[in-house]
């Protein structure tokens, strides 16, 4: 007859405890089923599910187990099995996998209590907790801070829009960020990024910038904020802007170019994606001449957006076809999937408008970064909380990997 027994182990870590353990198993020849091992401020939990063939030899066994933890100052518990339970056990590994991943500034209970509330309530299972971000000093300023825990979720959710819903209601209550995605093999495997500039990769809006040195800021920056909210087609307000800065000197487009400040996370987000062999790229509503400032900054290998036509030294106000606007951005990110030989679920689209929306539902990972609300509510994630490079926690991307 066989014996199936979980053993849990805890006590300080030290080096060769592993060695040690599995050293006493292996010489009453029993089988591993399962295996865990967390540290958390140098104290282990670690768990192994094992068979012991001949159970004749589990008392032994075990007792050898005991001597060896007690040696290296650490606490056993034994727990047997039934063959019953470890079928149902079994049963379950085919079910579908989630990660829901919790964005904030500082980790608080109350956040963990609300996300694992949630997931509960609409029949999924945490398997796995974990910590992405980096340890972080207890007077870190709030503002400065960067938290990410990571659940792994067993499951099919029982409505996934309420499900979603209520994820997002509650990240606007407590100001964090909530994803949740299907863990799939594209979850890290995605090699092409494409990013949206204004208000995405830089903190302002361009024209609303260029129409304040002509004078008319205050009546283009209101039909701006209306487009992004999706109150007025994108081409159509693209085209009424652009007019009102006929005559602008060109002058004034190095001057503001010098002042565009990046978003926060910007340059470590393109560091990592270059680190981990991506192609990216922008595809902008905005205008070229300032998307190629940014492409030599952040080393991006595509640049497509707007021309903004200048004649004697001033700025004609009007728009050059093709435009960029949200049907475009879509069409450009299919073909550069199908330039580098990717699959559209190995793509990751970034922006916060309206016009953004087609490209950020077409692409694997579509994140509205810092959007209005609607946008919010219709792409697949959003982050608000932290900067663009909290975008590599829905990669699964660990802040000790980076420092490696």
């Amino acid at each position: 007859m066989r014996e199936i027994v979980l053993i849990n182990i805890t006590g300080e870590d030290r080096p060769g405890l592993t060695a040690a353990i599995t050293g006493v198993l292996a010489q009453g020849g029993v089988n591993i089923l399962d295996i865990g091992q967390a540290v958390i401020h140098d104290t282990l939990s670690f768990g192994i599910l094992i068979e012991i063939p001949d159970n004749g030899r589990s008392q032994a066994v075990l007792k050898d187990l005991l001597f060896t933890a007690y040696e290296l100052d650490q606490q056993v518990r034994f727990t047997p099995v039934s063959e019953e339970d470890y079928r149902q056990w079994v049963s379950g590994q085919g079910k579908a996998r989630h990660i829901v991943t919790l964005l904030t500034r500082k980790v608080s209970a109350e956040q963990l209590q609300r996300v694992s509330a949630i997931t509960a309530r609409y029949g999924l299972n945490i398997d796995h907790i974990d910590r992405l971000s980096g340890r972080m000093p207890l007077d870190m300023p709030a503002e400065q801070g960067k938290g990410c825990i990571e659940f792994s979720v067993r499951g099919e959710p029982a409505d996934p829009v309420a499900l979603r819903a209520e994820f997002l209601s509650v990240a606007q209550e407590l100001n964090v960020d909530i994803a949740f995605q299907r863990d799939s093999v594209f979850r890290r495997n995605r090699r092409l990024a494409v990013f949206d500039m204004d208000s995405t990769l830089i903190e302002a809006e361009v024209i609303d910038e260029l129409a304040k040195a002509a004078g008319v800021g205050e009546q283009v920056a209101e039909i701006t904020e209306r487009a992004m909210r999706g109150e007025l087609d994108f081409r159509a307000s693209f085209k009424e802007r652009l007019g009102l800065l006929k005559g602008l000197s060109e002058d004034v487009l190095e001057e503001i170019g010098a002042s565009l400040r990046l978003t926060e996370g910007a340059e470590v987000l393109f560091a990592e994606l270059k680190r981990l062999g991506y192609k990216t790229a922008i595809l902008s509503g905005g205008f070229t001449y300032f998307a190629k400032q940014l492409q030599a900054k952040l080393g991006i290998d595509y640049v497509f957006a707007n021309e903004l036509q200048i004649e004697n030294g001033k700025v004609t106000g009007v728009a050059v076809e093709p435009i960029v606007d949200a049907q475009r951005k879509a069409d450009l990110l299919r073909e550069l999937a199908q330039k580098e030989g990717l699959q559209l679920e190995q793509t990751i689209a970034v922006g916060d408008g309206a016009n953004d929306l087609p490209m950020l539902g077409l692409a694997g990972l579509g994140v509205a970064f810092r959007a209005k609300p609607l946008v919010k509510q219709s792409a697949k994630q959003a982050i608000s909380t932290l900067g663009l490079d909290g975008i590599l926690y829905l990669l699964g991307f660990r802040d000790r990997e980076g420092q490696e």
